[in-house]
Protein backbone atom coordinates (compact mmCIF):
# COMPACT_ATOMS: atom_id res chain seq x y z
CA UNK A 1 0.00 0.00 0.00
CA UNK A 2 1.14 3.51 -0.79
CA UNK A 3 0.47 4.64 2.81
CA UNK A 4 3.10 2.19 4.08
CA UNK A 5 5.81 3.17 1.63
CA UNK A 6 8.64 5.39 2.89
CA UNK A 7 8.99 8.62 0.92
CA UNK A 8 12.11 10.49 -0.02
CA UNK A 9 11.81 14.20 0.60
CA UNK A 10 12.36 16.37 -2.46
CA UNK A 11 15.99 17.37 -2.69
CA UNK A 12 16.98 20.82 -1.40
CA UNK A 13 20.12 22.77 -2.08
CA UNK A 14 22.02 25.73 -0.63
CA UNK A 15 25.15 27.73 -1.39
CA UNK A 16 28.55 27.05 0.18
CA UNK A 17 28.28 30.02 2.53
CA UNK A 18 24.91 28.85 3.87
CA UNK A 19 26.25 25.34 4.31
CA UNK A 20 29.25 26.64 6.22
CA UNK A 21 26.95 28.62 8.51
CA UNK A 22 24.72 25.57 9.02
CA UNK A 23 27.74 23.50 10.05
CA UNK A 24 28.78 26.24 12.48
CA UNK A 25 25.31 26.36 14.02
CA UNK A 26 25.09 22.57 14.28
CA UNK A 27 28.35 22.42 16.29
CA UNK A 28 27.83 25.60 18.30
CA UNK A 29 27.92 25.65 22.09
CA UNK A 30 26.63 29.19 22.39
CA UNK A 31 23.55 29.08 20.18
CA UNK A 32 20.25 27.93 21.63
CA UNK A 33 19.46 24.21 21.66
CA UNK A 34 16.58 24.76 19.22
CA UNK A 35 18.75 26.48 16.59
CA UNK A 36 21.41 23.74 16.83
CA UNK A 37 18.74 21.07 16.34
CA UNK A 38 17.25 22.85 13.31
CA UNK A 39 20.65 23.24 11.66
CA UNK A 40 21.31 19.52 12.07
CA UNK A 41 17.90 18.75 10.56
CA UNK A 42 18.66 20.85 7.46
CA UNK A 43 22.12 19.29 7.09
CA UNK A 44 20.51 15.87 7.16
CA UNK A 45 18.02 16.93 4.49
CA UNK A 46 20.84 18.38 2.35
CA UNK A 47 22.60 15.00 2.62
CA UNK A 48 19.58 13.38 0.91
CA UNK A 49 18.36 11.47 3.95
CA UNK A 50 14.73 10.50 4.31
CA UNK A 51 12.48 12.52 6.59
CA UNK A 52 12.01 9.66 9.03
CA UNK A 53 15.76 9.02 9.14
CA UNK A 54 16.48 12.66 9.87
CA UNK A 55 13.78 12.66 12.58
CA UNK A 56 15.30 9.60 14.28
CA UNK A 57 18.82 11.05 14.28
CA UNK A 58 17.54 14.36 15.67
CA UNK A 59 15.28 12.62 18.23
CA UNK A 60 12.22 14.51 17.00
CA UNK A 61 9.07 13.95 14.96
CA UNK A 62 8.77 13.77 11.20
CA UNK A 63 6.38 16.73 11.19
CA UNK A 64 9.05 18.84 12.87
CA UNK A 65 11.58 17.91 10.17
CA UNK A 66 9.09 18.81 7.43
CA UNK A 67 8.28 22.14 9.12
CA UNK A 68 11.87 23.36 9.34
CA UNK A 69 12.73 21.98 5.92
CA UNK A 70 9.90 24.04 4.40
CA UNK A 71 10.94 27.11 6.39
CA UNK A 72 14.51 26.78 5.08
CA UNK A 73 13.33 26.39 1.48
CA UNK A 74 11.13 29.49 1.80
CA UNK A 75 13.41 31.82 3.81
CA UNK A 76 16.87 30.29 3.97
CA UNK A 77 18.86 30.58 7.20
CA UNK A 78 16.49 33.27 8.53
CA UNK A 79 13.72 30.67 8.51
CA UNK A 80 15.47 28.71 11.26
CA UNK A 81 15.05 31.56 13.74
CA UNK A 82 11.89 32.05 15.80
CA UNK A 83 9.72 34.91 14.69
CA UNK A 84 8.75 37.71 17.08
CA UNK A 85 6.03 36.75 19.53
CA UNK A 86 3.69 39.31 21.00
CA UNK A 87 3.62 37.58 24.38
CA UNK A 88 1.10 38.20 27.09
CA UNK A 89 -0.26 41.66 27.58
CA UNK A 90 1.66 43.26 30.48
CA UNK A 91 -0.33 43.56 33.66
CA UNK A 92 1.83 46.41 34.96
CA UNK A 93 2.61 48.81 32.15
CA UNK A 94 3.12 52.53 31.68
CA UNK A 95 -0.12 53.37 33.45
CA UNK A 96 1.01 51.49 36.58
CA UNK A 97 4.41 53.21 36.46
CA UNK A 98 2.72 56.63 36.38
CA UNK A 99 0.49 55.68 39.30
CA UNK A 100 3.51 54.64 41.37
CA UNK A 101 5.32 57.92 40.71
CA UNK A 102 2.20 59.96 41.40
CA UNK A 103 1.60 58.14 44.69
CA UNK A 104 5.11 58.88 45.92
CA UNK A 105 4.23 62.57 45.80
CA UNK A 106 1.41 62.01 48.30
CA UNK A 107 1.83 61.87 52.09
CA UNK A 108 2.76 58.36 53.31
CA UNK A 109 0.14 56.24 55.07
CA UNK A 110 -0.61 56.79 58.73
CA UNK A 111 2.10 55.44 60.98
CA UNK A 112 4.89 55.79 58.41
CA UNK A 113 7.32 58.65 57.93
CA UNK A 114 8.05 57.70 54.31
CA UNK A 115 6.85 55.37 51.57
CA UNK A 116 8.30 51.89 51.12
CA UNK A 117 7.61 49.16 48.57
CA UNK A 118 4.94 47.23 50.51
CA UNK A 119 3.08 50.44 51.40
CA UNK A 120 3.01 51.55 47.75
CA UNK A 121 1.81 48.10 46.63
CA UNK A 122 -0.94 48.08 49.26
CA UNK A 123 -2.13 51.56 48.30
CA UNK A 124 -2.28 50.63 44.59
CA UNK A 125 -3.63 47.12 45.22
CA UNK A 126 -0.77 45.75 43.12
CA UNK A 127 2.23 43.46 43.37
CA UNK A 128 5.10 44.60 45.55
CA UNK A 129 7.49 43.00 43.07
CA UNK A 130 6.00 45.13 40.29
CA UNK A 131 6.49 48.21 42.47
CA UNK A 132 10.13 47.30 43.08
CA UNK A 133 10.64 46.77 39.33
CA UNK A 134 9.32 50.26 38.65
CA UNK A 135 11.52 51.78 41.36
CA UNK A 136 14.63 49.97 40.08
CA UNK A 137 13.93 50.99 36.49
CA UNK A 138 13.47 54.63 37.51
CA UNK A 139 16.53 54.59 39.79
CA UNK A 140 14.46 55.49 42.86
CA UNK A 141 15.84 54.34 46.24
CA UNK A 142 13.20 54.97 48.88
CA UNK A 143 15.39 53.87 51.80
CA UNK A 144 18.67 55.54 50.81
CA UNK A 145 19.18 59.13 51.91
CA UNK A 146 21.54 61.95 51.02
CA UNK A 147 22.08 64.98 53.20
CA UNK A 148 23.83 68.24 52.61
CA UNK A 149 24.53 71.40 54.53
CA UNK A 150 23.88 74.74 52.90
CA UNK A 151 26.10 77.42 54.38
CA UNK A 152 24.42 80.65 55.39
CA UNK A 153 27.74 82.47 55.74
CA UNK A 154 27.43 85.86 54.02
CA UNK A 155 31.11 85.62 53.08
CA UNK A 156 30.83 82.07 51.77
CA UNK A 157 32.02 82.84 48.24
CA UNK A 158 35.13 84.72 49.35
CA UNK A 159 36.11 82.19 52.03
CA UNK A 160 35.47 79.19 49.78
CA UNK A 161 37.42 80.77 46.93
CA UNK A 162 40.34 81.39 49.29
CA UNK A 163 40.49 77.75 50.41
CA UNK A 164 39.93 76.24 46.97
CA UNK A 165 42.61 78.57 45.65
CA UNK A 166 45.04 77.16 48.23
CA UNK A 167 44.22 73.65 46.99
CA UNK A 168 44.54 74.42 43.29
CA UNK A 169 47.21 77.10 43.28
CA UNK A 170 49.15 77.18 46.57
CA UNK A 171 51.56 80.08 47.20
CA UNK A 172 55.07 79.44 45.93
CA UNK A 173 57.40 77.76 48.45
CA UNK A 174 54.56 77.58 50.99
CA UNK A 175 53.11 74.58 52.81
CA UNK A 176 49.32 74.17 52.87
CA UNK A 177 47.87 71.92 55.57
CA UNK A 178 44.35 71.00 56.62
CA UNK A 179 43.95 70.77 60.38
CA UNK A 180 41.14 69.48 62.58
CA UNK A 181 40.53 67.23 65.54
CA UNK A 182 38.47 64.07 65.99
CA UNK A 183 37.18 64.35 69.55
CA UNK A 184 36.01 61.77 72.05
CA UNK A 185 37.08 58.56 70.28
CA UNK A 186 35.73 55.85 72.58
CA UNK A 187 37.66 52.79 73.68
CA UNK A 188 34.86 50.20 73.52
CA UNK A 189 35.40 46.58 74.48
CA UNK A 190 33.03 44.07 72.90
CA UNK A 191 33.17 40.69 71.24
CA UNK A 192 33.54 40.66 67.47
CA UNK A 193 33.71 37.95 64.84
CA UNK A 194 31.75 36.54 61.92
CA UNK A 195 28.22 35.16 61.90
CA UNK A 196 26.08 33.35 59.34
CA UNK A 197 22.70 34.92 58.63
CA UNK A 198 19.46 33.10 57.83
CA UNK A 199 20.09 33.42 54.07
CA UNK A 200 23.54 31.86 54.36
CA UNK A 201 25.54 35.10 54.06
CA UNK A 202 28.63 35.55 56.24
CA UNK A 203 28.75 39.00 57.85
CA UNK A 204 30.78 40.77 60.52
CA UNK A 205 29.27 40.27 63.95
CA UNK A 206 29.40 42.73 66.87
CA UNK A 207 27.96 41.97 70.30
CA UNK A 208 25.35 44.56 71.25
CA UNK A 209 26.68 45.03 74.80
CA UNK A 210 30.06 46.63 75.45
CA UNK A 211 32.27 48.19 78.12
CA UNK A 212 33.55 51.76 77.99
CA UNK A 213 37.18 52.39 78.85
CA UNK A 214 37.51 56.13 78.30
CA UNK A 215 38.09 58.39 75.32
CA UNK A 216 40.93 59.98 73.37
CA UNK A 217 41.16 62.99 71.08
CA UNK A 218 43.08 63.03 67.83
CA UNK A 219 44.56 66.15 66.22
CA UNK A 220 45.60 65.79 62.58
CA UNK A 221 47.32 67.99 60.00
CA UNK A 222 47.10 66.83 56.39
CA UNK A 223 49.74 68.10 53.95
CA UNK A 224 47.63 68.86 50.88
CA UNK A 225 50.53 68.51 48.41
CA UNK A 226 51.74 65.08 49.60
CA UNK A 227 48.87 63.48 51.52
CA UNK A 228 51.10 62.88 54.54
CA UNK A 229 49.48 63.33 57.95
CA UNK A 230 50.95 64.59 61.23
CA UNK A 231 48.98 63.67 64.35
CA UNK A 232 48.83 64.04 68.11
CA UNK A 233 46.70 61.99 70.51
CA UNK A 234 45.57 63.81 73.65
CA UNK A 235 43.33 63.30 76.66
CA UNK A 236 41.82 66.80 76.33
CA UNK A 237 40.88 69.00 73.36
CA UNK A 238 41.17 72.51 74.72
CA UNK A 239 42.78 75.46 72.94
CA UNK A 240 45.91 74.63 74.91
CA UNK A 241 46.16 71.16 73.32
CA UNK A 242 45.41 72.61 69.89
CA UNK A 243 48.24 75.18 70.15
CA UNK A 244 50.61 72.52 71.49
CA UNK A 245 49.85 70.47 68.39
CA UNK A 246 50.43 73.51 66.19
CA UNK A 247 53.78 74.06 67.96
CA UNK A 248 54.67 70.49 66.96
CA UNK A 249 53.69 71.15 63.33
CA UNK A 250 55.61 74.43 63.20
CA UNK A 251 58.69 72.82 64.75
CA UNK A 252 58.78 70.32 61.86
CA UNK A 253 58.48 73.12 59.27
CA UNK A 254 61.48 75.19 58.11
CA UNK A 255 61.40 78.62 59.75
CA UNK A 256 61.60 80.45 56.40
CA UNK A 257 58.65 78.54 54.92
CA UNK A 258 55.15 80.00 55.06
CA UNK A 259 52.50 77.76 56.56
CA UNK A 260 48.87 78.15 55.46
CA UNK A 261 46.49 76.33 57.79
CA UNK A 262 42.90 75.49 56.79
CA UNK A 263 40.59 75.24 59.82
CA UNK A 264 36.91 75.08 60.61
CA UNK A 265 35.20 77.49 63.01
CA UNK A 266 35.50 75.39 66.18
CA UNK A 267 36.00 77.58 69.24
CA UNK A 268 39.46 76.21 70.08
CA UNK A 269 40.73 77.42 66.68
CA UNK A 270 39.71 81.01 67.36
CA UNK A 271 41.22 83.67 69.64
CA UNK A 272 44.76 82.57 68.85
CA UNK A 273 46.01 86.07 68.00
CA UNK A 274 48.87 86.00 70.51
CA UNK A 275 50.14 82.68 69.16
CA UNK A 276 49.85 83.86 65.54
CA UNK A 277 51.75 87.04 66.40
CA UNK A 278 54.60 84.87 67.70
CA UNK A 279 54.59 82.79 64.49
CA UNK A 280 54.57 85.29 61.66
CA UNK A 281 55.02 82.58 59.00
CA UNK A 282 51.71 80.89 59.93
CA UNK A 283 48.40 82.02 58.40
CA UNK A 284 45.00 80.66 59.43
CA UNK A 285 42.24 80.26 56.79
CA UNK A 286 38.78 79.48 58.17
CA UNK A 287 36.15 77.58 56.23
CA UNK A 288 32.73 79.24 55.86
CA UNK A 289 30.14 78.57 58.53
CA UNK A 290 28.58 75.10 58.11
CA UNK A 291 31.09 74.22 55.40
CA UNK A 292 33.73 72.14 57.18
CA UNK A 293 33.51 69.72 54.22
CA UNK A 294 35.87 72.18 52.50
CA UNK A 295 38.60 70.90 54.81
CA UNK A 296 40.41 67.95 53.19
CA UNK A 297 41.48 66.41 56.49
CA UNK A 298 37.84 65.35 56.95
CA UNK A 299 38.41 62.85 54.13
CA UNK A 300 41.32 61.32 56.03
CA UNK A 301 39.28 61.10 59.22
CA UNK A 302 36.70 59.12 57.23
CA UNK A 303 39.39 56.68 56.07
CA UNK A 304 40.66 56.27 59.64
CA UNK A 305 37.14 55.58 60.91
CA UNK A 306 36.43 52.92 58.27
CA UNK A 307 39.78 51.14 58.49
CA UNK A 308 40.75 51.38 62.16
CA UNK A 309 37.86 52.47 64.39
CA UNK A 310 34.71 50.83 63.02
CA UNK A 311 34.24 47.52 64.81
CA UNK A 312 37.38 47.96 66.96
CA UNK A 313 37.40 46.30 70.38
CA UNK A 314 39.78 48.06 72.79
CA UNK A 315 40.16 47.08 76.44
CA UNK A 316 41.81 50.38 77.37
CA UNK A 317 42.71 53.77 75.99
CA UNK A 318 46.25 52.41 75.62
CA UNK A 319 44.98 49.76 73.17
CA UNK A 320 42.95 52.42 71.37
CA UNK A 321 46.02 54.65 71.11
CA UNK A 322 48.05 51.73 69.74
CA UNK A 323 45.39 50.91 67.13
CA UNK A 324 45.19 54.52 65.95
CA UNK A 325 48.99 54.78 65.79
CA UNK A 326 49.30 51.56 63.78
CA UNK A 327 46.69 52.79 61.29
CA UNK A 328 48.45 56.16 60.91
CA UNK A 329 51.80 54.47 60.33
CA UNK A 330 50.35 52.08 57.74
CA UNK A 331 48.64 54.94 55.93
CA UNK A 332 51.87 56.91 55.74
CA UNK A 333 53.52 54.23 53.59
CA UNK A 334 51.13 54.83 50.68
CA UNK A 335 49.83 58.35 51.34
CA UNK A 336 49.14 60.50 48.30
CA UNK A 337 47.26 63.74 47.59
CA UNK A 338 43.49 63.56 47.38
CA UNK A 339 41.76 64.27 44.10
CA UNK A 340 39.38 66.49 45.98
CA UNK A 341 35.91 67.11 44.65
CA UNK A 342 32.49 67.79 46.08
CA UNK A 343 29.15 66.92 44.57
CA UNK A 344 27.29 70.05 43.59
CA UNK A 345 23.98 70.28 45.39
CA UNK A 346 21.29 72.83 44.68
CA UNK A 347 18.96 73.81 47.46
CA UNK A 348 16.10 73.79 44.97
CA UNK A 349 16.46 70.00 44.64
CA UNK A 350 14.60 69.63 47.90
CA UNK A 351 11.53 71.19 46.27
CA UNK A 352 11.68 69.06 43.11
CA UNK A 353 9.21 66.19 42.92
CA UNK A 354 9.94 62.65 41.80
CA UNK A 355 7.78 63.14 38.73
CA UNK A 356 9.87 66.14 37.70
CA UNK A 357 13.08 64.17 38.22
CA UNK A 358 11.87 61.13 36.24
CA UNK A 359 10.37 62.93 33.23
Amino acid sequence: MLGCMARNAPAITCGPEDRQELERLAGSRTESKQVVERARIILGCLAGKRVQEVARSAHTRSNTVIKWRQRFVARGLAGLRDGPRPGAKPVYGEEFRNRVLALLEQPPPAGQAAWDGPAVAAALNGSVHAVWRVLRHEGICLQRQRSWCVSTDKEFAAKAADIVGLYLNPPEKALVISVDEKPSIQALERKTGYVETDNGKIVRGLKSTYKRHGTLNLFAALEVATGQVKTAITQLKRREEFLQFMDQVVAETPAEQELHVILDNYCTHKKCDAWLAAHSNVHFHFTPTSASWLNQVEIWFGILSRKALRGLSARSTAELRQAIGASIEAYGHHAKPFKWRKRKVKGSQLRNTIVNLCN
